[in-house]
C-alpha cells in the first residue's frame, strides 16, 4: 500500500509569543516494513534555527526555534509512504511467556534494548494492580502470542474509546478502574501490564489509514496520531499489536517513532515565552495513493 500522509498542528495564542523552543517527532522512521518516498516539514512562522537529529531510540527528531513575536504556530508534516503487508501470526504461536521473561532476565549480551523496555518509565510504572490485570491473560505455560492477543481482545471489548475522560497524565490505575480512554491510554495500560510481569513492551506512535477499504469498518483513532504496542520475543523479534482496534498491526498502520511511553515520542512539544491561554487543533489525513501515482525517493 502507498499512502499520502498529512499531519497539521496549529496553535493559536491569546497574547503574542515572543520566543518558542520546540521538539517534533514528525519525521518518518525507516522500518523494515515501510519506506518513505518523500517528506517535507513546513513551519510557520519560519524558524530562526532548525536542527535535525536522531534520538536515543533511533527516531528522527526536529528541534526548531522561533524568535519573533507571533500569535499562531502552524506545523504541517506531509509525505508519501509505501507500507508492506505483514505476515499473519499464529495466535497460538511462540514460546510460553515465562520462557520469554526468563530469557530476557538472563540476557547478558550487549544488546540491552529489549531489557530496557521491561523497566519503569515516567508514564508507565509497574504496579501490583497492573500485574494482577496481566494475570488474567498470562497464565502458566500460555504461549506469549496467545496471551498478548487475549489482552488486546479484552481491552477492545471491555474498555470504551472516549476522548473526554483522560489526559496524557491520567494514572493507569484510573484508566483501569473507569475502563475508558483513548489509544494512548490503552497502549500504556497494555505496556504496563506486560512490564509488570517481566516482559518487554514499547510504545509505538504513528498513523492509521483515514478511510477504510470497502466493506471494512473505520478504525478507532484514524483522525489523529495513533498508538499501539510492540513486544519482544527472542525467536520472533519485535511484534506489534493494536489493542484499541484488537488487531495485529497491518499495512493500515504507519509507524513514526517508538519509545518507552508517549513522553518519548510526543509529535510536538516545547516551551513558550508569553502567549497566555492557547488553543490547539490537530488534523491527520492518511489517504491511499492510486497505483499509477508517480513517486520518487528523496
Amino acid at each position: 500500500m502507498r499512502y499520502e500522509v498529512t499531519h497539521t498542528t496549529r496553535y493559536v495564542y491569546a497574547e503574542p509569543v515572543t520566543v518558542c523552543q520546540n521538539l517534533a517527532h514528525l519525521l518518518p522512521r525507516v522500518c523494515p516494513r515501510q519506506m518513505w518516498l518523500s517528506h517535507e516539514l513546513a513551519i510557520h512562522p519560519e524558524p530562526a534555527s532548525v536542527l535535525r537529529r536522531i534520538d536515543y531510540f533511533g527516531n528522527p527528531m526536529t528541534l526548531f526555534s522561533i524568535q519573533e513575536p507571533h500569535r499562531s504556530l502552524t506545523v504541517v508534516s506531509h509525505g508519501k509512504v509505501e507500507v508492506d503487508a505483514i505476515e499473519r501470526l499464529d495466535s497460538g504461536g511462540g514460546p510460553a511467556w515465562e520462557q520469554v521473561r526468563d530469557q530476557l532476565a538472563a540476557d547478558k549480551s550487549r544488546e540491552l534494548v529489549p531489557l530496557e523496555f521491561t523497566l519503569d518509565s515516567p508514564l508507565v510504572r509497574r504496579t501490583p494492580e497492573l500485574a494482577e490485570f496481566a494475570g488474567l491473560f498470562f497464565m502458566a505455560g500460555r504461549p506469549i502470542v496467545e496471551a498478548v492477543k487475549a489482552t488486546a481482545e479484552y481491552i477492545f471489548r471491555e474498555f470504551t474509546f472516549d476522548n473526554t475522560t483522560t489526559t496524557i497524565s491520567t494514572p493507569l490505575e484510573q484508566v483501569l478502574r473507569q475502563r475508558r480512554g483513548v489509544c494512548q491510554d490503552f497502549s500504556h495500560l497494555m505496556i504496563g501490564a506486560m512490564r509488570s510481569v517481566g516482559l518487554s513492551a514499547r510504545y509505538v506512535s504513528g498513523y492509521l489509514m483515514t478511510q477504510p477499504p470497502p466493506g471494512q469498518s473505520r478504525l478507532q483513532g484514524a483522525d489523529a496520531s495513533h498508538a499501539w504496542v510492540g513486544f519482544y520475543v527472542q525467536s520472533l523479534g519485535w511484534v506489534d499489536v493494536d489493542p484499541t482496534n484488537n488487531m495485529w498491526v497491518s499495512d493500515q498502520h504507519i509507524a513514526i517513532a517508538w519509545g518507552r511511553d508517549f513522553g518519548d515520542v510526543s509529535p510536538l512539544q516545547g516551551v513558550i515565552l508569553g502567549g497566555q491561554q492557547q488553543g490547539v487543533s490537530v488534523a491527520v489525513d492518511v489517504v491511499p495513493m492510486t497505483s499509477d501515482a508517480p513517486a520518487s525517493a528523496t
